[in-house]
């Protein structure tokens, strides 16, 4: 744990001694969950918008949680296929018969395949130990003229929660913020990739790069 001013953050890498596995589940699907409701509505927006439909093989890299591939499931219906992966998946449980899960470290492990016509990751290159050699498997994996979503995270775009710090409450927000930013720089964590992500796409060659901000 680490202390900012009185409050906990939990930077453990893993469960606490004699902790069970049924409460680090369930303390990951609360989490999972979190994410679902504050990330689902723009992800499966661009999901559309790529025309994810019937037959598609998809990949769904770092999940942490499986809404959105139960998602591409329902779209890519019974003659299509849901790669899941993360490098813990003990909280996953089968969503849906065509949807596959696998360990995977990305960075680190070569993709569960290739020929794709969807690999998506968010907020998971963020995180990979090599993250060039990470975005360049998930290129690797999709087939001609497939489609690569990533949604990634930029925390130096916005250091601050509250740009007025107009009392103790906004003062103690933005003083975990920084903590927390200075937590994940500490675990090697580039907080300004997401804005580098559409040079780095077009400079593997990518074709038709689009980039959308979102706070």
């Amino acid at each position: 744990m680490t202390t900012l001013d009185g409050h906990l953050i939990d930077d453990r890498t893993g469960p606490a001694p004699g902790s069970h596995d049924s409460q680090r589940r369930e303390d990951s699907g609360a989490r999972h969950e979190a994410v679902a409701a504050l990330f689902d509505p723009v992800t499966c927006r661009h999901l559309e918008q790529l025309g994810v439909g019937p037959g598609w093989r998809c990949w769904e890299i770092g999940a942490g949680g499986a809404s959105v591939a139960t998602w591409l499931a329902k779209k890519a219906g019974p003659t299509g296929k849901v790669v899941l992966t993360d490098s813990d998946v003990s909280w996953a449980e089968a969503t849906a018969r065509q949807v596959e899960t696998r360990t995977h470290r990305l960075g680190r492990d070569e993709p569960p395949g290739e020929g794709f016509d969807l690999v998506h990751a968010r907020l998971a290159l963020v995180h990979a130990p090599d993250r060039d050699r990470a975005l360049r498997s998930m290129i690797r994996a999709l087939r001609p003229g497939g489609r690569l979503l990533v949604e990634d995270a930029d925390l130096a775009l916005q250091p601050l929660l509250c740009p007025e710090e107009s009392g103790p409450e906004q003062q103690l927000a933005n003083r975990l913020r920084l903590g927390l930013r200075d937590l994940l720089a500490g675990r090697g964590v580039d907080l300004a990739y997401g804005r580098r992500l559409p040079r780095l796409l077009r400079e593997a060659g990518l074709a038709r790069v689009e980039a959308d901000v979102y706070f």
